[in-house]
Protein backbone atom coordinates (compact mmCIF):
# COMPACT_ATOMS: atom_id res chain seq x y z
CA UNK A 1 0.00 0.00 0.00
CA UNK A 2 3.17 2.55 -0.40
CA UNK A 3 1.68 5.65 -0.55
CA UNK A 4 -1.94 4.53 -0.32
CA UNK A 5 -2.09 8.08 2.02
CA UNK A 6 -0.17 10.27 0.44
CA UNK A 7 -0.92 13.51 1.54
CA UNK A 8 -3.75 12.48 4.09
CA UNK A 9 -4.02 14.32 7.18
CA UNK A 10 -3.58 11.77 10.12
CA UNK A 11 -3.92 12.31 13.31
CA UNK A 12 -2.72 9.36 16.27
CA UNK A 13 -2.92 9.62 19.81
CA UNK A 14 -0.78 8.41 22.37
CA UNK A 15 2.09 8.11 19.56
CA UNK A 16 4.99 8.76 21.79
CA UNK A 17 5.71 5.39 21.92
CA UNK A 18 4.27 2.22 21.34
CA UNK A 19 1.90 1.08 18.84
CA UNK A 20 0.63 5.02 18.38
CA UNK A 21 4.51 5.37 17.47
CA UNK A 22 4.59 2.54 15.00
CA UNK A 23 0.88 3.59 13.43
CA UNK A 24 2.87 7.44 13.08
CA UNK A 25 5.21 5.87 11.09
CA UNK A 26 3.51 3.57 9.08
CA UNK A 27 1.24 6.13 7.79
CA UNK A 28 4.17 8.48 7.02
CA UNK A 29 5.68 5.69 5.13
CA UNK A 30 2.91 5.63 3.52
CA UNK A 31 3.17 9.53 2.38
CA UNK A 32 0.58 10.76 5.05
CA UNK A 33 1.09 14.01 6.97
CA UNK A 34 0.83 12.74 10.78
CA UNK A 35 -0.28 14.69 13.77
CA UNK A 36 1.82 13.30 16.57
CA UNK A 37 -0.39 13.11 19.69
CA UNK A 38 1.18 12.18 23.81
CA UNK A 39 0.89 13.69 26.69
CA UNK A 40 4.50 13.48 26.98
CA UNK A 41 5.60 16.57 25.08
CA UNK A 42 9.11 15.10 24.74
CA UNK A 43 8.20 12.04 23.35
CA UNK A 44 5.71 13.83 20.94
CA UNK A 45 8.58 16.18 19.57
CA UNK A 46 10.81 13.73 18.99
CA UNK A 47 8.29 10.86 17.19
CA UNK A 48 7.18 13.76 15.26
CA UNK A 49 10.99 14.47 14.43
CA UNK A 50 11.24 11.07 13.28
CA UNK A 51 8.47 11.11 11.38
CA UNK A 52 8.85 14.21 9.57
CA UNK A 53 5.43 14.97 11.81
CA UNK A 54 3.81 17.86 13.83
CA UNK A 55 3.57 17.45 17.52
CA UNK A 56 0.39 18.40 19.37
CA UNK A 57 1.22 17.06 22.67
CA UNK A 58 -1.72 17.20 25.28
CA UNK A 59 -4.92 15.42 26.71
CA UNK A 60 -6.20 12.97 23.68
CA UNK A 61 -9.80 14.12 24.54
CA UNK A 62 -9.39 17.50 23.13
CA UNK A 63 -6.83 17.72 20.50
CA UNK A 64 -8.83 17.42 17.33
CA UNK A 65 -8.87 21.37 16.81
CA UNK A 66 -4.93 22.03 16.99
CA UNK A 67 -4.15 18.81 14.79
CA UNK A 68 -6.90 20.01 12.48
CA UNK A 69 -4.88 23.39 12.38
CA UNK A 70 -1.46 21.49 12.36
CA UNK A 71 -2.81 19.92 9.06
CA UNK A 72 -4.09 22.95 6.98
CA UNK A 73 -7.76 22.25 8.19
CA UNK A 74 -8.43 18.27 7.37
CA UNK A 75 -8.80 15.72 9.38
CA UNK A 76 -8.56 12.47 7.03
CA UNK A 77 -7.26 10.12 9.57
CA UNK A 78 -8.29 9.52 13.73
CA UNK A 79 -6.21 7.02 15.34
CA UNK A 80 -7.70 6.95 18.76
CA UNK A 81 -4.82 5.63 20.30
CA UNK A 82 -4.36 6.67 23.96
CA UNK A 83 -4.98 4.56 26.39
CA UNK A 84 -5.06 3.43 30.04
CA UNK A 85 -4.35 -0.22 32.26
CA UNK A 86 -4.62 -0.21 35.86
CA UNK A 87 -3.97 -3.53 37.59
CA UNK A 88 -6.97 -5.38 40.32
CA UNK A 89 -6.68 -9.13 41.51
CA UNK A 90 -10.81 -8.99 42.06
CA UNK A 91 -14.12 -6.83 42.25
CA UNK A 92 -13.47 -5.88 45.35
CA UNK A 93 -9.78 -4.67 45.15
CA UNK A 94 -10.11 -3.28 41.96
CA UNK A 95 -12.99 -0.78 43.24
CA UNK A 96 -9.99 2.71 42.93
CA UNK A 97 -12.57 4.97 41.73
CA UNK A 98 -10.35 7.03 40.35
CA UNK A 99 -8.75 4.14 38.32
CA UNK A 100 -12.16 3.57 37.22
CA UNK A 101 -13.00 7.22 36.79
CA UNK A 102 -9.51 7.63 34.33
CA UNK A 103 -9.77 4.59 32.29
CA UNK A 104 -13.51 5.16 31.08
CA UNK A 105 -12.26 8.88 30.17
CA UNK A 106 -9.10 7.60 28.35
CA UNK A 107 -10.41 4.12 26.92
CA UNK A 108 -13.95 5.21 25.98
CA UNK A 109 -15.00 9.46 26.17
CA UNK A 110 -11.52 10.56 24.52
CA UNK A 111 -13.11 8.28 21.62
CA UNK A 112 -16.48 10.28 21.60
CA UNK A 113 -15.20 13.21 22.09
CA UNK A 114 -12.95 12.94 19.20
CA UNK A 115 -15.65 11.66 17.16
CA UNK A 116 -17.80 14.54 17.55
CA UNK A 117 -15.24 17.09 16.43
CA UNK A 118 -14.65 15.04 13.68
CA UNK A 119 -18.27 14.11 12.33
CA UNK A 120 -19.55 17.56 11.16
CA UNK A 121 -16.48 17.22 8.70
CA UNK A 122 -16.53 14.43 7.49
CA UNK A 123 -20.58 14.12 7.12
CA UNK A 124 -20.21 16.95 5.29
CA UNK A 125 -17.59 16.01 2.57
CA UNK A 126 -18.56 12.25 2.92
CA UNK A 127 -15.50 10.59 4.06
CA UNK A 128 -13.08 10.26 6.98
CA UNK A 129 -11.75 7.21 8.92
CA UNK A 130 -12.00 6.56 12.73
CA UNK A 131 -9.15 4.02 13.85
CA UNK A 132 -9.50 2.94 17.42
CA UNK A 133 -7.32 0.83 18.94
CA UNK A 134 -8.95 -1.54 21.37
CA UNK A 135 -7.56 -4.36 22.33
CA UNK A 136 -8.44 -8.14 22.53
CA UNK A 137 -10.17 -7.63 25.96
CA UNK A 138 -12.51 -5.29 24.36
CA UNK A 139 -13.73 -8.87 22.64
CA UNK A 140 -12.52 -11.16 25.39
CA UNK A 141 -11.51 -9.86 28.93
CA UNK A 142 -8.76 -10.01 30.79
CA UNK A 143 -7.69 -11.57 34.76
CA UNK A 144 -6.17 -9.11 36.97
CA UNK A 145 -7.38 -5.89 35.04
CA UNK A 146 -11.49 -4.93 35.42
CA UNK A 147 -11.28 -1.41 34.51
CA UNK A 148 -9.51 -1.89 31.44
CA UNK A 149 -11.62 -5.00 30.57
CA UNK A 150 -14.80 -3.01 30.70
CA UNK A 151 -13.34 0.09 29.20
CA UNK A 152 -12.06 -1.61 26.35
CA UNK A 153 -15.81 -3.27 25.77
CA UNK A 154 -17.02 -0.07 25.87
CA UNK A 155 -14.45 1.41 23.14
CA UNK A 156 -15.09 -1.39 20.97
CA UNK A 157 -19.25 -0.92 21.72
CA UNK A 158 -18.14 2.69 20.60
CA UNK A 159 -16.72 2.17 17.12
CA UNK A 160 -19.25 -0.94 16.45
CA UNK A 161 -21.81 2.18 16.73
CA UNK A 162 -20.17 4.65 14.75
CA UNK A 163 -19.79 1.94 12.06
CA UNK A 164 -22.92 1.13 11.45
CA UNK A 165 -24.53 4.61 11.99
CA UNK A 166 -22.25 6.58 9.47
CA UNK A 167 -20.33 3.81 7.21
CA UNK A 168 -23.57 4.89 4.56
CA UNK A 169 -22.24 8.28 4.30
CA UNK A 170 -18.87 7.48 4.23
CA UNK A 171 -16.80 7.31 7.11
CA UNK A 172 -15.12 4.31 7.53
CA UNK A 173 -14.48 3.01 11.05
CA UNK A 174 -11.71 0.20 12.04
CA UNK A 175 -10.97 -1.32 15.52
CA UNK A 176 -7.54 -2.95 16.19
CA UNK A 177 -7.80 -5.82 18.54
CA UNK A 178 -4.79 -7.04 19.57
CA UNK A 179 -3.49 -9.09 22.58
CA UNK A 180 -0.32 -8.48 23.99
CA UNK A 181 2.21 -6.56 22.44
CA UNK A 182 5.51 -5.23 23.32
CA UNK A 183 5.37 -1.87 24.77
CA UNK A 184 5.57 -0.26 28.08
CA UNK A 185 2.10 -1.14 29.20
CA UNK A 186 2.30 -4.90 28.59
CA UNK A 187 5.64 -4.55 30.62
CA UNK A 188 3.51 -2.94 33.54
CA UNK A 189 0.90 -5.65 33.36
CA UNK A 190 2.34 -7.76 35.78
CA UNK A 191 2.48 -11.72 36.69
CA UNK A 192 -1.18 -11.20 34.76
CA UNK A 193 0.24 -10.45 31.34
CA UNK A 194 3.10 -12.78 32.30
CA UNK A 195 0.86 -15.53 32.26
CA UNK A 196 -1.49 -14.55 29.33
CA UNK A 197 -0.03 -12.02 27.11
CA UNK A 198 3.87 -12.67 26.82
CA UNK A 199 3.82 -15.69 25.73
CA UNK A 200 2.55 -14.74 22.11
CA UNK A 201 3.28 -10.90 22.38
CA UNK A 202 4.23 -9.24 18.71
CA UNK A 203 6.07 -6.39 18.35
CA UNK A 204 4.02 -2.90 17.65
CA UNK A 205 5.45 -2.86 14.03
CA UNK A 206 3.18 -6.20 13.15
CA UNK A 207 0.21 -4.21 14.66
CA UNK A 208 0.64 -1.35 12.20
CA UNK A 209 0.58 -4.31 9.77
CA UNK A 210 -2.38 -5.67 10.58
CA UNK A 211 -4.10 -2.30 10.15
CA UNK A 212 -3.09 -1.44 6.78
CA UNK A 213 -4.41 -4.91 6.04
CA UNK A 214 -7.39 -4.10 6.83
CA UNK A 215 -7.87 -1.00 5.94
CA UNK A 216 -7.03 -2.20 2.14
CA UNK A 217 -9.37 -5.34 2.91
CA UNK A 218 -11.86 -2.45 4.33
CA UNK A 219 -12.42 -4.74 7.56
CA UNK A 220 -13.86 -3.11 10.76
CA UNK A 221 -12.69 -5.66 12.99
CA UNK A 222 -8.46 -5.99 13.40
CA UNK A 223 -6.72 -8.78 14.40
CA UNK A 224 -3.00 -8.64 14.70
CA UNK A 225 -3.48 -12.16 17.00
CA UNK A 226 -5.80 -13.86 14.33
CA UNK A 227 -5.95 -16.63 17.13
CA UNK A 228 -8.65 -14.22 18.72
CA UNK A 229 -11.13 -14.58 16.28
CA UNK A 230 -11.83 -18.72 17.64
CA UNK A 231 -11.82 -17.62 21.11
CA UNK A 232 -14.75 -14.41 20.22
CA UNK A 233 -16.22 -17.21 19.00
CA UNK A 234 -16.00 -19.75 21.77
CA UNK A 235 -16.90 -17.06 24.04
CA UNK A 236 -20.02 -16.18 21.70
CA UNK A 237 -20.82 -19.98 21.24
CA UNK A 238 -20.65 -21.19 24.82
CA UNK A 239 -20.20 -18.66 27.31
CA UNK A 240 -20.21 -20.76 30.50
CA UNK A 241 -17.74 -23.21 29.17
CA UNK A 242 -15.67 -19.74 28.23
CA UNK A 243 -16.09 -18.17 31.62
CA UNK A 244 -15.27 -21.89 33.02
CA UNK A 245 -12.10 -21.80 30.57
CA UNK A 246 -11.05 -18.02 31.69
CA UNK A 247 -11.76 -19.10 36.03
CA UNK A 248 -9.23 -21.63 35.35
CA UNK A 249 -6.73 -19.59 34.05
CA UNK A 250 -7.58 -17.17 37.21
CA UNK A 251 -7.01 -19.87 39.66
CA UNK A 252 -3.51 -20.65 37.27
CA UNK A 253 -2.77 -16.83 37.90
CA UNK A 254 -3.58 -16.79 41.92
CA UNK A 255 -1.66 -20.33 42.29
CA UNK A 256 1.43 -19.32 40.53
CA UNK A 257 1.76 -14.95 41.68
Amino acid sequence: MVGAFQGAGVVVTGAGGGIGAALARRFAAEGARVVVNDLDAERAKHVAEEVGGVAVPGDASGIVADARDALDGTVDVYCANAGVAFDGVDAGQALDEKAWATSWDVNVMAHVRAAHALLPAWLERGSGRFVSTVSAAGLLTMIGAAPYAVTKHGALAFAEWLSLTYRHRGVKVHAICPQGVRTDMLAATGSAGDLVLQPTAIEPEAVADALLKGIEADRFLILPHPEVAAYHQARAGDPDRWLTGMNRLQQQWEENR
